[in-house]
């Protein structure tokens, strides 16, 4: 496209840009600077609390064609909502240049923030090149790179409202800073090693460790060299990163992945890796495109990865070099590349690292040196440290391809805090989400604002990390909630947490049933059809309006109402979460409520002790602390305990992980395709009988058929179940899209089964591609339920399109 030019007497027009979105921190400014000055503009660009506002002055065929093609030409990590475009008078004594004016505070609604980004290849190039002044500087970045979310601490995005005020620059950044046609025009995180954050290396030897500055440590690359050398000798080390630490340790090195187990606590959960780069991981798993294109990504989160087979060559040579105590009792591997230079500079020629958050035992992930020279000290033999403050905590994203879809695990790093789409407006509310995998939400306007990743509310810390993720989350984005939302379990930890915030802002409490939310979160994700659709919720628990636990739930949904049509028969579940912790104790009360004895050549029944089963017996005869449940995902765990998979596990949906690998191991060499058969019961709701399966299920165990088969042949029988209920319902008159949620469909092998027998029979199926499936998700469900239902009647604030309730 050639500049165009003015024609002789032709006046000026100008034009108002008003641009929404994740426009700050992108390189936006220069851009328009850029393209202004291209074709001849004269006017200005600059940052405002809602986003970036530019006015141009020229003749009009320029301006127009400034105009053409503006938003398919922007920076590439930005994400434009909206541009408004307004006619303004021409102003005679306009200048003739473009300038990028300072920034500037307006009230009301703000922009999307920009998460943070991986590290670009120029900068990648800099830290490589031997004489550049940023050679082997792991603070590198530029305005396509670096942090951003994690070091905001208001808007506009300016460095004097980020924790890189801290860091005066040097001449020649500032030059860099000041220049727009520089690539790190106002990069506010810009920094080199003459003024910028500073690394070290202290090691646990010489006792305490040195919090804000290192005192006996080693500085810089000296710093990064020495702790790769504890690594290799098989230390355990907690690096700083960009939302936070990190516990490291030589991934193929059994003894130090046992240390770093031992030490946090954490018994068998799956380990994550970082590897140097895309060969070393096809050398420990196999990588499709799509997965190519994720670990490779500017998010770059933590891919779960199928694994290679020991002895299998890779790309990058044998495979299986990783240690077992990884990843174990499962066919993935959770695999990242580096996104940071320090990873960079940290994992060259390295094997692959054990990468895992920072944090004890169900605690938020620490974030600062004091909190970590206090927490993490007893878990490690060293500190690689920095003096860059985090504002804000982000932990790893986690992402699996399934059924040809990304879908998240954990949204945190890379993605929060991007806005999800609404298709209503309404008033403004905060969600808190459920006791697991916390993560809040802000509906404000046509918008769900979803916090990173939190954690398991399993104790006042956590509860503390999502009230200061909540008020940050609230000042940033100027928004002032008309109500709080929460689940509507009584004992949850995040309810007390929402009453209290509720009862700080003199707002109302609104409670949501845990599985209505699940649905409604993932019919947010695809603009809530109002043609009906069948909401099939499979996960562990979540409290029942009834007092039961649900958790195996088809809904019929019709524009704002969401109703229970059909669930799985309940069974007693003793003791709650010792039968979580337990599945023996799960499948012996699945066999007492299917009138099945109790064969003592089945593992369930081997796992107990005899006066551990008459306890057990008499607890389910007498129904003395047991409470009914129609989970799917308890229902796994049964099935696990009978065909002798688990009988105990050390973190949630051990034992239903392990079902899915026999299962899809099983479906690799051929196994049989037959499937257990559920019974469909007629009534109002349809109930789901699964006494026939675990019947099936005792019979194979007893008679010696493999693990896999059962698990195979109970996963076909849940897909076929799945569509066999939805065709019933379909038949009332439900409509014929089907939406899969829940925990239980991060489960691969059962997504794809089910989507195939779905679509065999004629239904059109959704599944959550940007938000968790699991609780992660959850708070934006809430979040549009409570505007839908109570927007109009609660607070009065205008049309919300839903039932008032």
């Amino acid at each position: 496209m050639t500049k165009p030019r003015p024609e002789s007497g032709q006046r000026a027009i100008r034009k108002r840009l008003a641009i929404t979105g994740v426009v700050q921190g992108v390189g936006f400014r220069p851009f328009v600077w850029r393209r202004a000055t291209r074709f001849g503009l004269g006017g200005w660009v600059e940052n405002d609390s809602a986003g970036v506002t530019a006015e141009v002055q020229g003749p009009p065929e320029a301006v127009r064609v400034f105009l053409e093609g503006f938003a398919a030409a922007a920076p590439a990590l930005a994400v434009i909502e909206r541009i408004a475009v307004t006619d303004l008078p021409a102003e005679p004594a306009s200048p003739a240049r473009f300038m990028i004016l300072d920034s500037a505070g307006l009230p009301g609604r703000t922009t999307s923030l920009p998460p943070d980004i991986a590290t670009c290849a120029a900068c990648l190039a800099e830290i490589g090149e031997p004489g550049n002044r940023r050679h082997r500087y792991p603070f590198t970045n530029c305005t396509d790179c670096g942090p951003r979310f994690t070091i905001i601490t208001d808007l506009p995005y300016d460095r004097s409202q980020t924790t890189m005020r801290d860091f005066p620059m040097c001449p020649a950044c500032a030059a860099e800073y000041a220049d727009p046609a520089d690539r790190r025009f106002h990069a506010q995180p810009n920094a080199c090693p003459t003024c910028g954050p500073t690394l070290w290396f202290t090691g646990m030897a010489g006792g305490n460790i040195a919090i804000e500055r290192p005192v006996g440590g080693l500085l810089g690359t000296a710093a990064l060299d020495a702790a790769r050398v504890a690594l290799l000798a098989g230390d355990v080390l907690a690096v700083k990163g960009l939302g936070g630490f990190h516990l490291v340790c030589d991934a193929t090195n059994d003894a130090a992945v046992g240390r770093l187990r031992e030490r946090k606590q954490r018994i068998g959960k799956p380990l994550a890796v970082m590897v140097e780069g895309l060969a070393a991981a096809r050398g420990i798993a196999a990588i499709d495109e799509q997965e190519r294109r994720l670990l490779e990504g500017r998010e770059r989160p933590i891919v779960l990865l199928g694994k290679r087979p020991a002895g299998v060559v890779g790309l990058a040579g044998v495979a299986g070099s990783v240690s077992a105590a990884v990843s174990p009792g499962n066919d993935f591997i959770g695999v990242m590349l580096p996104y940071a230079p320090l990873h960079h500079l940290l994992c060259v020629g390295m094997p692959p690292l054990v990468m895992t958050s920072g944090n004890c035992s169900e605690e938020p992930i620490v974030h600062d040196n004091a909190g970590a020279a206090e927490r993490l000290a007893p878990l490690v033999d060293g500190f690689l440290m920095h003096d860059r403050t985090i504002h804000v905590a982000c932990d790893d994203s986690v992402v699996r391809c399934a059924a040809g879809a990304v879908m998240p695990i954990r949204r945190s790093r890379g993605y929060a805090p991007l806005p999800i789409p609404l298709a209503d407006t309404g008033p403004a509310v905060l969600a808190v989400g459920g006791e697991l995998k916390a993560a809040i939400c802000i509906a404000d306007g046509d918008r769900g604002i979803m916090s990173q990743h939190i954690g398991d509310m399993g104790n006042l810390e956590t509860l503390e990390a999502l009230a200061h993720t909540a008020d940050h989350l609230l000042r940033l984005f100027r928004v002032t909630p008309a109500a709080v939302v929460a689940d509507l379990h009584p004992g949850y930890l995040s309810t007390a947490g929402a009453r209290r915030l509720a009862t700080e802002r003199g707002i109302p409490l609104v409670q949501v049933q845990h599985h209505e939310a699940h649905v409604a979160a993932l019919l947010a994700e695809h603009g809530w059809r109002n043609d009906g659709v069948i909401g099939v919720c499979f996960d562990g628990t979540g409290f029942g309006p009834d007092g039961t636990i649900w958790g195996g739930e088809f809904f019929e949904v019709r524009g704002g109402t969401i109703e229970r049509a059909a669930h799985l028969e309940p069974f007693p579940l003793p003791g709650g979460d010792a039968s979580i912790r337990h599945p023996w104790r799960t499948a012996l009360a699945v066999l007492h409520a299917a009138g099945s004895p109790w064969d003592s050549r089945l593992a369930a029944v081997q796992a107990a002790g005899e006066s551990e089963r008459n306890l057990l017996r008499q607890q389910l005869q007498k129904n003395l602390n047991c409470v009914a449940t129609s989970s799917m995902g308890r229902l796994f765990d049964a099935v696990a305990a009978l065909a002798g998979v688990k009988q105990a596990i050390t973190y949630e949906a051990e034992a239903a992980l392990n079902l899915e690998a026999l299962a899809a191991g099983s479906g690799r060499l051929g196994g049989e395709s037959a499937a257990y058969a559920f019974t469909v019961v007629e009534g109002e709701p349809l109930r789901v009988g699964w006494q026939g399966v675990v019947a099936a299920v005792v019979r194979d165990a007893v008679d010696g058929r493999s693990q896999g088969a059962i698990a195979s042949r109970f996963h076909r029988g849940v897909a076929r179940m799945i569509a066999e209920v939805c065709g019933a319902l379909r038949h009332r008159g439900a409509g014929h899209t089907v939406g899969l949620t829940g925990g239980v469909f991060q489960n691969a092998l059962l997504l794809q089964l089910a989507i195939d027998e779905l679509r065999g029979a004629g239904f059109d199926v959704l599944v959550h591609q940007r938000v968790p499936a699991n609780d992660g998700g959850l708070a934006l469900g809430q979040a549009v339920l409570a505007r839908r239902r109570w927007g109009v009647t609660l607070w009065g604030i205008g049309e919300t399109g839903g039932e008032t309730g």
